[in-house]
């Protein structure tokens, strides 16, 4: 959601052009568009000396200016070429402009060999994907261009053939071309024009080298996940001749900000393959037969383009228990029975089925029956050890202090959501700047954490998770 805007409509910007309205924003900058259809984006002193001493831009192509007594810094761009956040995922319409994001990301590595892109801004003016350095879990390059060709399937480019089939208006060659530009693995091309994926064609395996599956600060579910889906996914032979042929849905419940859809997110990311969601924002329709046709339209999808993941977030909104009152009436009955048929296809298909609820008791007892969902995972808030190993990993991104003692920190951090740690990290580092350091401080994160009170509801639990 768009916080206000720092500048007014019609603010008239140095290059002579009135502000028409904001676009996108985030912490530390902003973009706009102007009033002939070009772009600006408006950046923090701290974002924009970032870039400049990384050598990101030169000093010449951001202008500064003072608005309401703090310094910005501008950059604009004009109607024909692309300035927008990477995670707009507003995919390519043609070769060219394909081309032009990936000569930005080997541009971009050339200068910075280990930002993640992810929450880039790409400015096709001048070739560049600029990070700005957010505290979410960075994304690999093959990620990130995967993603943007395919607006915003989580697929990765070393997942050759899949990655074809979802921009099948490209042809072979001028996909391969693309990774090439963009400094990544490809293929190689046949004379015919041809990419050399025969081998490819029956197998799940990545032409880029992986990363370890981690988990920070989740160890336990960590391990779960390794063990019953990825070591399955990488060992398919070994697993097929004891006639297990792919792994079983899984659900993962638990109170909110646990960490549930940060687990998946990381799996998805992991295995590379193209995801979907079913989440009542996304399907729920106050008509009858719509629901069902919208949820069997996104399992076909999965499954086209399988393997593939399929997430069911919420899933207590529209499978309810059908004998409750909420999930009583013929459509939502028929929205159960459609998932009911659709769960046990999806897996003889190839498609991973991950569901998120923080209400299981409220899920019909038939949908988690195993042949449908094998696992049933509890997920607890984090534990002090949890949240500890969460700090060192979001703090060791950052410019900090020697011999930083996180431990107290942690302690008062425990049972909260995680979404509350990567918050104190983020608010310490904005603290830490303001104050004119060029580190990230103890003094800073203490001041951060007593600006983050644990909000209303929100409980200590510190147990493992469990199997149910």
């Amino acid at each position: 959601m768009i916080k206000d805007a720092w500048l007014p409509v019609g603010f008239l910007l140095s290059e002579g052009l009135p502000v028409r309205r904001i676009l996108d924003d985030d912490v530390d900058w902003q973009l706009y568009q102007t009033t002939d259809g070009g772009r600006a984006l408006i950046v923090k002193e701290v974002l924009a000396g970032r870039w400049l001493q990384a050598g990101l831009l030169e000093t010449g192509l951001l202008s500064p200016f003072v608005f309401a007594g703090e310094p910005l810094w501008m950059l604009t761009s004009r109607v024909d070429h692309r300035l927008t956040p990477v995670a707009a995922y507003q995919s390519p319409e043609t070769y060219s402009e394909a081309l032009a994001f990936a000569d930005a990301l080997r541009t971009t590595r050339c200068i910075d060999a280990h930002s993640s892109l992810h929450d880039a801004l790409f400015v096709e003016r001048y070739s560049r994907l600029l990070p700005t350095y957010s505290l979410s879990a960075p994304v690999a390059d093959d990620q990130v261009l995967g993603a943007w060709l395919t607006g915003g399937v989580r697929v990765s480019t070393g997942a050759f053939r899949r990655l074809h089939s979802l921009v099948g208006w490209m042809k072979v060659s001028q996909l391969v071309e693309v990774l090439e530009r963009a400094g990544l693995p490809a293929p190689p091309v046949l004379e015919s024009g041809l990419a050399d994926i025969a081998l490819l064609a029956h197998t799940t395996e990545p032409l880029v080298a992986k990363v370890p599956f981690q988990l920070v600060g989740r160890p336990e579910l960590e391990r779960f996940l390794r063990e019953h889906i990825i070591d399955i996914v990488e060992n398919p032979a070994r697993y097929q001749a004891l006639g297990i042929a792919f792994p079983s849905a899984t659900i993962l419940h638990g109170p909110p900000g646990c960490g549930k859809t940060y687990a998946v997110e990381r799996l998805v990311e992991y295995l590379g393959w193209p995801s979907f969601e079913i989440s009542a924002a996304s399907i729920a329709s106050p008509y009858i037969h719509e629901t069902s046709r919208k949820v069997a339209e996104v399992f076909e999808q999965a499954v086209e383009n399988a393997p593939s993941v399929l997430v069911i977030d919420e899933m207590e909104a529209f499978l309810a228990d059908r004998e409750l009152g909420a999930g009583s009436s013929h459509h939502r009955v028929e929205e159960v029975a459609e998932f009911l048929r659709r769960i046990p296809e999806a897996g003889q298909h190839q498609v991973l089925v991950m569901a998120m609820t923080n209400r299981i008791e409220m899920v019909d007892p038939a949908i988690l029956r195993r042949g449908r969902f094998d696992h049933v995972v509890r997920v607890e808030m984090a534990s002090e050890t949890e949240v500890l190993a969460l700090l060192l990993e979001l703090v060791s991104r950052l410019p900090h202090e020697a011999g930083l003692d996180l431990a107290p920190l942690a302690r008062s951090l425990k049972g909260r959501p995680l979404s509350d740690v990567a918050f104190v990290v983020r608010e310490g580092a904005r603290l830490a700047a303001r104050a004119g350091r060029d580190t990230l401080d103890l003094a800073s994160l203490r001041k951060a954490l007593n600006n983050a009170p644990a909000r209303e509801g929100g409980e200590s639990f510190s147990r493992k998770i469990g199997f149910t």
